[in-house]
């Protein structure tokens, strides 16, 4: 059985962009289909839009750790919000930790034909990620 992480990362291969990769691993488990997160996620890919900003690795796990952690209550907005926000430092911090920096911008080296690291890795690295929070918020 293929690891989700390697799911994301032959999403990747398939043409999804970076985001759509790692977000459309975890639909199943979120309860959302796979072509509404696809759409959702389409301009994240390339550091947003291409801006070369928040690697779209990374904005795919924030859109599944914030989609697992919130508890959704629009009466309540404060309800897990500062806790959803302290989840995304944490995994930001990790994923940077492996791979020097969350930016799109310092992660491809766009002056070389060899960008410093492969968005592969990045697409495996925040799949990781992403699965280890969801694990830890569906099972409390």
């Amino acid at each position: 059985m293929e690891s989700k992480k390697e799911t994301a990362v032959e999403k990747f291969k398939k043409g999804y962009n970076c985001c759509q990769a790692v977000a459309c691993t975890y639909c199943e488990e979120l309860g959302i289909p796979e072509k509404d997160m696809f759409r959702l996620a389409e301009g994240f890919g390339s550091g947003i839009g291409g801006l070369k900003d928040t690697c779209g690795a990374v904005m795919g796990m924030f859109l599944t750790i914030s989609l697992a952690n919130s508890a959704g209550e629009m009466d309540r907005p404060l309800a897990t919000k500062m806790d959803t926000y302290r989840k995304f430092r944490d995994a930001a911090e990790k994923f940077q930790q492996e791979n020097r920096s969350i930016y799109c911008r310092d992660l491809k080296n766009a002056d070389g034909p060899q960008p410093l690291v492969c968005c592969t890795k990045c697409v495996k690295d925040a799949a990781a990620l992403a699965e280890e929070y969801l694990a830890e918020i569906l099972d409390r």
